[in-house]
């Protein structure tokens, strides 16, 4: 093999394995509540309204259609500001001065994971997750894994960034985990 050859597969080896350390490390997730996203099944009831009590799923758009209202933007949102926003239309739109609305999400959108686990791919998003428990829901890591930095995507509101996370770090429904091979 010739030296160039050699010398442009360390490189190449090099850039890789340090792609991940060379990330931002991942934002805490102080803000514990929940922003819903396209992909998420909501359970939407309004007492005194059954043509909107029903489950509505968030097109990619971020957006659900209700009865008897316009088409209501709630990505980013949590289950008490969609309450209100209902509410507040069905007021806006005099059809209930006082509505009760309650908004539960039945299902969360899928986390996916990728790389060194013994089973990558789309799995449910389980409430309180971190990388460790992503890791172990898709079956564990490889031999070759590394176990400390793993790269995470998440996007919010179309924007998407990359960041480093630790087996500690919290993942978001709709998060993509890569864990990439150790070299040394």
């Amino acid at each position: 093999m010739s030296r160039r050859v050699l010398a442009a597969a360390f490189l190449l080896l090099g850039a890789c394995a340090g792609s991940v350390s060379n990330l931002p490390p991942v934002q805490s997730v102080a803000d514990q509540t929940y922003h819903l996203g396209p992909g998420d099944e909501l359970r939407i009831v309004v007492y005194g309204f059954d043509q909107i009590t029903n489950a509505y799923t968030v097109s990619d758009a971020g957006t659900i259609s209700l009865p008897m209202l316009s088409s209501m933007d709630v990505e980013g949102l949590s289950t008490a500001d969609l309450e209100e926003a209902i509410s507040g239309a069905l007021r806006t739109r005099d059809l209930a001065p006082r509505a009760s609305v309650s908004v539960q999400v039945q299902k969360f959108r899928p986390f996916y994971i990728l790389g060194e686990v013994q089973r990558p791919g789309q799995y449910p998003y389980v409430p309180g997750m971190t990388v460790l428990t992503a890791v172990s829901i898709a079956g564990g890591y490889t031999f070759r894994a590394n176990k400390r930095d793993t790269e995470l995507v998440r996007t919010r509101k179309n924007v998407s960034y990359r960041a480093r996370a630790g087996s500690d770090a919290r993942v978001l429904p709709g998060d993509t985990l890569l864990v990439p091979e150790a070299w040394f």
